[in-house]
């Protein structure tokens, strides 16, 4: 196959899970599917690894982007006989005036479905363009059944045209001695304690509040002083948070570590006693996956895509009733019997995803929308 990547979210969504997914769904085609051609589509620096025999790094301005979208991409496209384009960004760039076969990834519906924790800007332009996305696109990659489900609600479009690839953890999410990891932290982030951990950003669709709350209910129930670690950039509803622990007269036992950085977070996941996540709505819910992948156990929400990657892996509970979060945290932080199981079922679990399979599964997708 002569495949076309548009691979600029490599760069311009660096650190999400747009940017994750589109570097290593590339990185594994390219190592193990030799026998095709790569034409990939970049923006910025650090393409030098995915430079091989059978690619070609085509460069392109982010200011001037629309041109290279409409006109410079559909005329390279033609000159090198491509098969199939793929827009791995949730089809955001694709023109009508591409003439092969069209493939775009959408990770979830999220404007659709919670439109309020949505910025402005990115809710316009996502709901401007993604009808037209749907109805060009000859294929549809989403990352969870769930978001297949969601698509099919909003777009009542042919279901053979969509196809999951869910996501994975990196390799780097693997287990790792405790002590160790507790450690490394226990200075630099002035965390003392034994702790509970919650990575994931602070939009008001990842329920963070609920978090704080009931660990303020239930941590004088515990049986050994725990804190609360929460890690991520100060943006979103952050500073609402602080004030939130600061009402709940918690906030000594609470630690906002700002941003980390990626090679910390498996240590932040292994030194931790549990992974608490009460997300509200997730397309796939990456967090606690590489927190299963370290052998964490994890409590986590009972709806949208979350109970289909977590299985038995985790504790699902209603995210919406704060008592079944508070019962679950005090009763698994109780019982390190409880833990170690959990702990067991959540490695077993993990180990179903890799971005190895992510891969094979993308490119049986190219083939079977050549076929169509």
């Amino acid at each position: 196959m002569k495949i076309a990547i548009d691979g600029r979210g490599i760069n311009w969504y660096k650190g999400t899970g747009i940017g994750t997914y589109t570097a290593k769904i590339l990185k594994y085609m390219l190592k193990k599917h030799t026998e095709n051609f790569y034409n990939i589509y970049w923006s910025g620096s650090n393409y030098e690894k995915f430079l091989y025999k059978n690619t070609k790094i085509l460069m392109s301005s982010k200011k001037h982007h629309r041109f290279f979208e409409e006109y410079y991409f559909p005329e390279n496209l033609k000159k090198e006989a491509i098969d199939i384009y793929h827009i791995p960004q949730n089809g955001i760039g694709i023109s009508k005036n591409i003439t092969c076969k069209k493939v775009v990834t959408i990770h979830d519906l999220i404007p659709y479905i919670l439109p309020e924790t949505v910025g402005k800007g990115y809710l316009s332009k996502f709901l401007k363009e993604l009808p037209n996305i749907v109805e060009l696109a000859d294929g549809i990659i989403t990352v969870s059944n769930c978001s297949k489900k969601d698509i099919l609600k909003f777009f009542p479009i042919d279901e053979s045209k969509i196809f999951v690839t869910p996501l994975a953890a990196d390799k780097k999410y693997k287990p790792l001695e405790k002590d160790k990891c507790q450690y490394n932290i226990k200075d630099k982030y002035n965390i003392k304690n034994s702790f509970i951990l919650y990575i994931g950003g602070f939009s008001s669709r990842k329920n963070v509040s609920s978090l704080i709350t009931a660990f303020s209910k239930i941590h004088k129930n515990l049986d050994k002083n725990y804190d609360l670690v929460i890690i991520g950039s100060s943006k979103d509803e952050l500073c609402k948070l602080r004030n939130l622990s600061t009402d709940l007269n918690i906030d000594n036992n609470i630690k906002f570590t700002g941003f980390v950085e990626e090679n910390m977070l498996p240590i932040f996941y292994n030194a931790c006693d549990v992974f608490i996540y009460p997300s509200l709505y997730e397309g796939f819910g990456l967090p606690p996956l590489e927190a299963m992948s370290c052998g964490t156990p994890v409590i986590t929400s009972r709806i949208s895509s979350i109970p289909e990657i977590v299985e038995d892996g985790g504790i699902l509970i209603d995210p919406f009733d704060l008592k079944s979060l508070m019962y679950s945290m005090e009763a698994l932080l109780n019982d390190e019997n409880i833990r170690n199981e959990l702990s067991a079922k959540a490695l077993k679990q993990s180990s179903k995803y890799s971005w190895e399979k992510s891969s094979e599964k993308t490119i049986e997708v190219y083939k079977k929308i050549l076929d169509m």
